[in-house]
């Protein structure tokens, strides 16, 4: 700890110890620096973002697949399984399909997939509406922000 002193001696003190004189704090007043090893101070910085970045899990998106005459008890297993998902930190892709006959009666998939939706509500939060994409609907569940 050196003290208040003037620009000029510290960079002399700076190379007498053959370091780097570092502006920490530059709004300050008087502006705040240190006498460190630059390129030590970069490799530790950079060895700790590696760190950080290590220990953060990306979120996958998983999926559900669902069908248009799915019963109670099955849509109950599928909700179970998608609040473990959910409890993991994973997103959720929900998808029902249509197959034949079944394309001609859109409405009451929709109404099933929202049901869903419903369920899970206490946990997730609606990313992306059910939306129709061909043959099938497809909606995003994302866990809920506290």
């Amino acid at each position: 700890m050196l003290g208040v002193m003037p620009l000029e001696k510290a960079i002399e003190e700076a190379k007498a110890r053959e370091l780097d004189l570092v502006e920490v704090s530059p709004k300050a007043v008087p502006p705040v620096c240190k006498i460190i090893n630059f390129g030590q101070f970069l490799y530790r910085q950079r060895k700790a973002d590696q760190k950080n970045r290590q220990k953060q899990k990306q979120a996958e998106i998983k999926g559900i697949r669902l069908g248009f005459r799915i019963g109670d008890h099955d849509l109950e297993v599928k909700e179970k399984q998608a609040r473990k998902f959910i409890e993991d930190g994973d997103l959720i892709r929900v998808v029902m399909m249509f197959k034949g006959r079944e394309m001609s009666h859109k409405e009451l998939g929709l109404e099933k997939i929202k049901e869903f939706a419903k369920k899970l509500e206490d946990i997730t939060q609606v990313d992306q509406a059910p939306k129709l994409q061909g043959n099938q609907v497809v909606m995003i569940l994302t866990p809920k922000k506290n």
